[in-house]
């Protein structure tokens, strides 16, 4: 008799759980805080570990008063941006020099003439890509970067890349 009315109580117990309606209120969210954005004197390569450019990576198009616009996660400027880069002082082409350490302040007095020498070969979106970005809905895709090598055929130390070569300047 007793395993009878335990099951009875049992089945009545499973009966209201099924019927009681499902009150959800879990949300997942996921988000990675990366911190603040280098302090940078000429900005900061777009891919991690970010460290500092040095100058003449970024064009002019990329500072405005002399700040720099922020490049990757951290980019602040205008929705569909492009600006020149200078692939020579990328280290994903090969560049071994100098790098200007965090927090050293921009000496733009040194580069008077800046604008009318630096030398692009690529164009780079804000928020780090040669691609551009995915449009929006409802809107016509932007066209791709034109691609130009870098001095002496692609690489900045000889050769060629896969996006044919160049000759230090961009169309």
């Amino acid at each position: 008799m007793r395993v009878i009315k335990y099951l009875s109580l049992l089945a009545l117990a499973g009966c209201i759980f099924l019927v009681s309606p499902a009150r959800s209120q879990a949300q997942v969210s996921f988000s990675v805080n990366i911190g603040a954005a280098p302090v940078c004197p000429y900005g900061y390569y777009a891919f991690p570990p970010y460290y500092c450019a040095p100058y003449g990576y970024y064009g002019p198009t990329w500072f405005v008063n002399g700040v720099f616009i922020g490049a990757g996660p951290w980019f602040r400027g205008p929705r569909g941006f492009r600006g020149y880069i200078n692939h020579y002082y990328d280290p994903r082409y090969g560049y071994h020099g100098p790098y200007p350490a965090r927090g050293t302040p921009s000496n733009w007095s040194r580069h008077p003439n800046y604008p009318q020498h630096f030398h692009g070969n690529d164009q780079l979106y804000g928020r780090g890509t040669t691609r551009p970005p995915a449009p929006a809905r409802g809107r016509a895709p932007a066209h791709a970067a034109p691609r130009g090598g870098a001095p002496h055929g692609g690489a900045p130390h000889g050769g060629g890349n896969a996006h044919g070569g160049g000759h230090g300047h961009v169309r």
